[in-house]
């Protein structure tokens, strides 16, 4: 059987593995549904024709309150935003992969109407706050949106699922510790980012209990693809231009970075019990062992970073070109 002929025989089992855990998709949805409280961009940052002098007052003075924010967490609020104005991406990689009339769509659409919020919400408020030259920025989600998103795990089941989980994950985090900073400058970022991350959180919930489901019927094939995902992790948002450097800033505010990515590691890890599985065979039990030296790897690789680490400058149109000199 030749090499082509292997991968499409082990896709073939994978979308048969799928349809198997159904039902488990059904039960992790059931269960989200029981634990989410819906909220919209508007219970955050009303915009009505008729609103309550204190509202009216609250958005009013939301400019001047903004006004404070360092431009390094401005740029963790550009990023958080961008990442999620890539939802399209996001949509139709679920959708091609995990295909429709199934419960893994109705997952994706649920998924998908909940997400939508956030680059709503995220938008509205940056807007409203006049935190950026809002033309520059909005060439820049264009421009991110136009370039595309198709990741080494598109069109293999369980790597998009395993990347999904980790992918969740990371951004929760990065959601959470930007809400925390910049809410000592503004008090509505720091509420409206922390309903994003816990809807990340739930979100990252079901990704993980749905890997956690392919290991126990797939576990060989199942750790090969976590393998290929988890060690260098692309984040969504990676083809937005200037990502590299707008990643830098905020991995060297201590927002998020290597150190936070190693933790979202070694917690997948140990959620997904990698450490006392029990492979059927050699090539799962390397990929067993691998999978478990990641978390190291990953510190050595922080270490390395830090010590190579001198001052520099970065600059961007969204925040009118200013020079932010960072350690």
């Amino acid at each position: 059987m030749s090499n082509s002929d292997n991968d499409v025989h082990a896709l073939d089992i994978k979308s048969e593995a799928l349809a198997t855990l159904e039902p488990l998709a059904a039960e992790l949805m059931a269960r989200h549904k029981e634990n989410r409280r819906l909220w919209f961009p508007g219970d955050f940052l009303p915009a009505n024709e008729q609103m309550t002098d204190e509202q009216a007052r609250d958005m009013a003075e939301l400019p001047e309150r903004a006004r404070g924010m360092p431009d390094a967490v401005r740029v963790a609020v550009a990023l958080n935003l961008l990442t999620e104005e890539g939802l399209p991406h996001f949509h139709r990689l679920l959708a091609v992969t995990l295909g429709s009339d199934n419960a893994w769509a109705r997952w994706n659409y649920m998924w998908t109407a909940e997400e939508d919020r956030h680059g709503c919400a995220l938008h509205d408020y940056v807007r409203d706050a006049r935190l950026f030259d809002m033309r520059a920025f909005e060439v820049l989600q264009y421009q991110y949106v136009e370039s595309g998103f198709d990741p080494e795990s598109s069109g293999d089941p369980y790597q998009v699922i395993a990347y999904t989980t980790l992918q969740e994950r990371a951004t929760q985090a990065a959601h959470a510790n930007t809400a925390r900073v910049a809410g000592r400058h503004e008090p509505i970022i720091q509420r409206l980012l922390a309903h994003v991350a816990s809807d990340e959180s739930r979100h990252f919930r079901f990704y993980r209990d749905v890997f956690r489901g392919i290991l126990d019927i797939d576990c060989t094939r199942a750790l090969q693809a976590a393998l290929k995902v988890v060690p260098r992790l692309a984040m969504p948002g990676h083809t937005i231009p200037g990502y590299m450097e707008m990643a830098e800033v905020v991995g060297r505010s201590g927002i998020y970075g290597p150190r936070h990515y190693r933790k979202v590691v070694a917690e997948c890890l140990e959620a997904w019990e990698i450490s006392r599985l029990t492979p059927d065979d050699a090539a799962g039990r390397k990929a067993q062992d691998r999978l478990m030296a990641v978390p190291d790897r990953l510190d050595r690789l922080a270490d390395i970073l830090e010590k190579r680490t001198k001052s520099k400058s970065f600059s961007f149109d969204f925040i009118y070109a200013r020079v932010l000199e960072l350690n």
